[in-house]
């Protein structure tokens, strides 16, 4: 299959400087939790994208000298010295294997710093810590210090270059680099020539940008800019004064423009990358369209482009020249690759969900939703486009249950081509639980797990889903598969046992009618008795949350009670958190933090302060509806596998469980991962034990020459 024509302006080559583009597809620089300490899943992850047609791959923020140091916020990315010219390298080169350019974002924090690794203080242009900082500590800058930090952009400028990199780009995204620092208001308060007007305030990042130009020669240079910070208050960046302003003060000095908006503090990051629940597609364009008439360089701008006809619409529009996408990338490095091939239907689109924003927000290395193969590319050699046959191939596989996990290891096992493949179901249609979550307000992007799934699943001839049917255990057993896969699943508690008291609440029964779960809420379409409401979260993700939301817009008085400091804790790594609590506030929920409940009776909920436990609290409440903990519905696998351990010659040959049913998933993720795992390991000697990863180390004993350098070198050097 080749392109539709109308999707050939996006494969047109672009010229930035000295380099050319082969496309207009640009993996804008995000962060993956690999940085350096982790080179080889840093390279491999971007090279995955190379592979799948990007023109250009980045990294993440790098940060320029140990002054910078974020370790503890960030896994850290570095380029200090030129031994990290090697690990670099390696990124560049899988790049430049599939023809894309390798780009590097050099980056020094100012205040938005920990110092954790480096035990140094950093250098910022005042003398006031920053919300992101407040762990780190700061020296206010004189000339001198300025003159030294360009400087070590310098160095960090040779050195990548030394590394292979075609791209580099002083970093302005957000506020939480000293370049956008020095340019805003909120953070700039000097009263030199670096501070007051907007020349002054754009000094430093102009003088950078000339240091940097005449240090290097046939590289491009880039700013990724902060064009607009959408600060509610004074002295944020503003699209139509500092945005079109720095462009043209800077556009001389630049091969291209990469622009975002969003961040004026540390929270709000989540402007940039707005999750699906309350940014559309191209969210971005109403501030980068502004930057169109300011600059006759080419402009890269992102806003979660998942659809072809947006990216071709908004280059034909003159919004922006590159389709820039950090999430959608992951969700799907192929996503040029399939554009070229016409093989729309098989892209992955990023469903905005921000898990993988959230693992590296809680300090680890990120994971996809949609793309089970993101984040193992290195540790595992996992190719999401390249699955080999198993070797096992002539096995016929009987799964039940058609939800995450099962509809991944379904289509993963049909791509290995096993004989055949029966995916059955006892509900009427596939996707499990997430039929029903995508139902919950503002989540229907989330449906798209189940949609991708079920398109593949009609392409693979030796699959059969078989919906409407209800095997028991010995059904499965005698079913006539030579291998079972059990994937039914797990299901909210009705009597609010949990992981803080370790007991149910007094009075609670499933049996009552004003005590509900979130799946007959959600569907089974059991009533929720009355007016007031109670919501019960004690899981801390996105259920108590949006099921608190939905009952109000049905017109309940909602009451939220967690056990945490405020509701959904994990959405704060989600960046939802941003939105979901002022929300909350606004459609009038009440929420009551650090609280346990200990009894529902009478019509009055009971509930005591989880710090000052001496504190009681009662209110009335015509329901209580409880997220409080899934337990496995795992009595199914075992029945099959004890049918399988007192028939061992029967024609069953093995007996496996995937997903929730194993053990619940916060994290829809996990579970569709647990499907792939398990797919992709079939044909190994014992498939139910994951095979090793990579684990990249340093080992004790091994050769290290800069480690005895420094053992070695003179007092005082």
């Amino acid at each position: 299959m080749s392109r539709p024509a109308q999707y050939d302006v996006l494969f047109e080559p672009v010229r930035i400087g000295p380099r050319t583009m082969k496309n207009r597809f640009y993996q804008a620089p995000h962060c993956t939790g690999f940085g350096d300490v982790f080179p080889g899943g840093n390279a491999h992850h971007r090279a995955m994208k190379a592979e799948g047609g990007w023109a250009v791959v980045n990294t993440e923020a790098t940060t320029i000298a140990p002054e910078f140091d974020w370790a503890g916020q960030m896994t850290p990315s570095r380029i200090w010295d030129d031994d990290d010219i090697r690990n670099w390298s390696l990124l560049v080169e899988k790049a430049h294997e599939h023809g894309a350019l390798a780009g590097i974002q050099l980056h020094a924090g100012g205040a938005f710093l920990t110092g954790f690794d480096s035990r140094m203080p950093g250098r910022h242009l005042t003398d006031r810590l920053e919300e992101a900082g407040w762990l780190g500590s700061v020296i206010k800058m004189d000339k001198r210090d300025i003159r030294e930090v360009q400087r070590q952009y310098v160095a960090a400028a040779r050195r990548a270059k030394r590394a292979g990199f075609d791209i580099l780009n002083i970093w302005g995204g957000e506020s939480a680099s000293l370049p956008v620092q020095f340019l805003m208001r909120l953070h700039n308060d000097r009263t030199d020539e670096y501070g007051g007007s907007l020349e002054n305030r754009a000094r430093f990042w102009l003088e950078t940008l000339e240091q940097v130009h005449e240090a290097v020669d046939d590289v491009v240079i880039a700013a990724r800019f902060c064009i607009d910070s959408l600060h509610e208050g004074d002295g944020g960046i503003r699209v139509d004064e500092e945005g079109v302003g720095f462009v043209e003060l800077a556009d001389h000095l630049v091969d291209f423009w990469d622009v975002q908006v969003g961040g004026e503090n540390a929270e709000l990051w989540i402007k940039d990358a707005g999750p699906s629940r309350f940014y559309p597609e191209n969210f971005q364009q109403a501030w980068v369209s502004k930057i169109r008439p300011h600059t006759a360089k080419p402009i890269v701008g992102v806003g979660r482009f998942t659809s072809p006809d947006t990216m071709v619409e908004v280059v034909r529009s003159g919004q922006q020249d590159i389709i820039g996408a950090a999430r959608p990338s992951i969700a799907d490095p192929f996503i040029p690759r399939k554009i070229e091939e016409g093989r729309l239907d098989d892209i992955r689109e990023c469903i905005g969900c921000n898990v993988c924003v959230s693992r590296v927000n809680a300090r680890w290395h990120l994971i996809c939703t949609q793309n089970s193969a993101a984040g193992e590319e290195y540790r595992r050699g996992w190719n999401p486009e390249v699955i080999p046959p198993a070797r096992n191939k002539a096995k016929n596989v009987l799964i039940v249950g058609a939800g995450p996990a099962g509809l991944e290891c379904a289509v993963t096992l049909g791509k290995r081509g096993m004989a055949g493949v029966h995916l059955v179901d006892a509900s009427d249609d596939l996707g499990g639980h997430v039929r029903w979550i995508a139902g919950l307000p503002g989540m229907g992007a989330w449906g798209r797990v189940i949609d991708w799934r079920k398109a593949q699943l009609g392409k693979l001839p030796n699959v059969q889903v078989i919906t409407n049917t209800r095997l028991s255990p010995r059904d499965a057993y005698e079913y006539g598969a030579d291998i079972v896969i059990v994937a039914v699943g797990a299901q909210w508690v009705d009597t609010g046992i949990n992981g803080i008291t370790h007991q149910p609440i007094a009075g609670v029964t499933g049996s009552r009618p004003d005590v509900l779960t979130p799946e007959q809420v959600l569907r089974d379409g059991k009533p929720v008795p009355g007016r007031r409401v109670t919501v019960y979260d004690t899981e801390g993700y996105f259920m108590g949350s949006s099921l608190a939301e939905k009952l109000r817009r049905d017109g309940h008085e909602v009451t939220l009670v967690t056990n945490f400091g405020h509701s959904s804790p994990y959405m704060d790594f989600t960046g939802e958190n941003v939105h979901m609590r002022p929300m909350l506030e606004r459609l009038g929920v009440t929420v009551r933090s650090e609280h346990i409940i200990s009894a529902f009776e009478g019509g009055v909920v009971r509930a005591h302060d989880h710090i000052a436990e001496q504190r009681e609290l009662e209110w009335e409440s015509d329901a209580l509806v409880l997220a409080t903990q899934r337990v496995p519905l795992d009595s199914y696998f075992k029945q099959v596998r004890e049918l399988h351990e007192a028939d061992p010659g029967a024609e069953v040959q093995a007996v496996y469980q995937i997903g929730d049913c194993v053990a619940p998933r916060m994290l829809l993720a996990d579970a569709v991962f647990d499907g792939a795992r398990l797919a992709r390991e079939i044909d190994a000697q014992d498939p139910a034990t994951p095979l090793p990863y990579i684990r990249e180390r340093r080992l004790i004993g091994s050769t290290d020459e800069t480690y005895a350098a420094i053992l070695n070198r003179p007092e005082g050097r």
